[in-house]
């Protein structure tokens, strides 16, 4: 039997499969696969009412929740665009993203985190006037949003309650016939980077990329119905969502939603639940570790860790396999243009897991490109990580100049990443590209440092920065949290690195600091860094 080749068909094949199976186990509510195809249809007919048609962009601005699986899957099911946004952001960023993409809709959780989501963006929208077409008048300023949608138990004047959506659709009949004309080949979803290093832009993906990065990565972690998964990436990431709520899709397993990350939750229902999937950056892994809670939690029923990061302290992983339990680490490598591209395989080596990002996935090449001359490295030479097949983005959203500067006329996508890649065609990243600094016309990789400091009995995480230095050019700040009860100094710190690594390599300051400033996707904010540095060095 084909597979499904549409998020609606797939979403109606694991409604057959798994009928009776949970999907979505969140609190109090579980959703079985049949439930969840219930409530999916129930909400597209609501959108349609709401005057969303086949094409159209909806904004879906929430924490992770039974609520967003069925909200964003609900867009495909009624042939729109799915535009899932930042938890983070603030009213005039997320109206920024309303506008660039042109929503008929917006889905908001009002009061999440103590805010007031639906005040901001209306704020926001004020202040922009009104422009665009005239839609509607949901959100004054932003004139073709038709609706907007309030997810939780109140609802803000002049919104749609997600809740009486079922009842608002009911008169709609043809649902399915509209979730029929969807092709693999309409665009499905669009997600913005993150934007630390300037404006986000806009990935476009189609139904059949989406659902082919779900499945690659589902067959290689040997995902199945069996499994129960804690997802802690937001859903408006690229793992959280195509990696997470679509990957339970084609594969079955239950997802065990996070709002918000908390390491001594996590762990609690990990116990309780027996979870088998634990996904998310390697701070995630390192908070469980650290928790007070970790010494008396059962964490045997631990399966599966995948970490999609650019770098992994080889140290970590250790940490994972011995204290964790986990039978299998899969450490990979994916980015929004690109979701899944490298990952380790079941049986590697032990060497492998702990210092490579695994090979490239099925479908994709993957080439080492010398960043200065543009010509191909050798095996082992470091360069720019660069991908070319059929998971890669169709693009920027209304951006060319900026697609034309990502993927060149031969389809290949210039990740920034550097990195090599070994005969055997593991590949390991070194660091990013706008992250290397150049210390006394030597470059540093900021990632090597981090990993050799992960080494240092008492150093939880650290992020290494490039600073400016008048003799030097740069040298490097390291900015570390060590675990409770250690009493590291910073010349305890450059010492230890001094045994390890070249000496330009060696921070020339070190900052002991409680925490790292983080993005929503766990990522450290190393712009923020810089600056902080810089002002505290200056």
């Amino acid at each position: 039997m084909p597979q499904p080749e549409t998020l609606p068909a797939a979403l109606r094949a694991a409604a057959t499969a798994h009928a009776d199976l949970p999907a979505v186990v969140d609190g109090d509510t579980t959703l079985s696969f049949r439930d969840l195809h219930a409530a999916v249809r129930d909400t597209a007919r609501g959108y349609v009412a709401l005057g969303l048609v086949p094409g159209d962009t909806v904004c879906l601005w929430a924490p992770n929740s039974w609520e967003w699986v069925v909200a964003g899957l609900a867009v495909s099911y009624a042939g729109g665009v799915l535009v899932p946004v930042n938890t983070r952001y603030r009213g005039e960023e997320v109206a920024d993203v309303v506008e660039r993409s042109g929503a008929r809709l917006c889905v908001v959780a009002d009061g999440f985190l103590g805010r007031s989501q639906v005040a901001e963006l209306r704020a926001a929208a004020a202040e922009r006037g009104t422009r665009g077409d005239a839609g509607g008048h949901a959100l004054p300023g932003l004139d073709r949003v038709a609706a907007v949608v309030g997810i939780g138990d109140t609802t803000a004047d002049g919104t749609t309650a997600f809740s009486s959506l079922g009842d608002l659709g009911a008169a709609v009949e043809d649902i399915d016939a509209v979730a029929d004309a969807v092709r693999p080949d309409d665009i499905a979803d669009i997600l913005f980077t993150s934007g630390t290093t300037g404006r986000s832009k806009g990935v476009l993906s189609t139904h059949g990329q989406t659902l082919a990065a779900a499945r690659v990565w589902t067959r290689t972690c040997r995902v199945t119905e069996q499994d129960r998964y804690l997802v802690i990436s937001p859903f408006f990431h690229s793992y959280g969502y195509k990696v997470g709520i679509v990957a339970s899709l084609v594969s079955g397993c239950a997802l065990h939603p996070m709002a918000t990350f908390d390491a001594e939750e996590a762990l609690a229902t990990i116990q309780r639940e027996r979870l088998t999937i634990v996904p998310g950056a390697p701070t995630i892994f390192h908070s469980l570790l650290e928790s007070p809670a970790f010494a008396t939690t059962d964490t045997s029923s631990l399966r599966l860790a995948n970490m999609g990061s650019a770098s992994i302290p080889p140290r970590l992983i250790e940490r994972m396999l011995g204290e964790l339990t986990f039978e299998l680490v899969i450490p990979a490598f994916g980015m929004t243009e690109c979701v899944v591209a490298t990952m380790c395989r079941p049986g590697d080596p032990d060497e492998v897991i702990a210092t490579t990002n695994g090979r490239a996935v099925e479908g994709l090449e993957m080439r080492v490109v010398d960043p200065a001359t543009g010509e191909v490295c050798e095996a082992g030479s470091a360069g720019e990580i660069q991908l070319r097949g059929a998971m890669v983005m169709q693009g920027y959203l209304d951006d060319p100049v900026a697609t034309a500067e990502a993927i060149d006329p031969d389809g290949w996508l210039h990740t920034g990443d550097v990195g090599t890649v070994d005969a055997e065609g593991n590949m390991r990243i070194t660091d990013r590209l706008k992250d290397m600094y150049v210390s006394g016309g030597f470059n540093v990789y900021p990632a090597e440092v981090e990993a050799a400091l992960a080494r240092l009995d008492g150093v939880v995480e650290s992020a290494v920065v490039g600073v400016p230095d008048e003799r030097m050019g740069e040298v490097g700040k390291a900015f570390v949290i060590q675990r409770e009860g250690a009493d590291l100094t910073q010349e305890q710190v450059v010492a230890f690195l001094r045994d390890r690594i070249a000496n330009f390599k060696v921070p020339r300051h070190v900052e002991l600091v409680p925490d790292l400033p983080r993005n929503a996707s766990h990522k450290v904010l190393k712009p923020e860094l810089r600056a902080r540095a810089t002002t505290k060095d200056d």
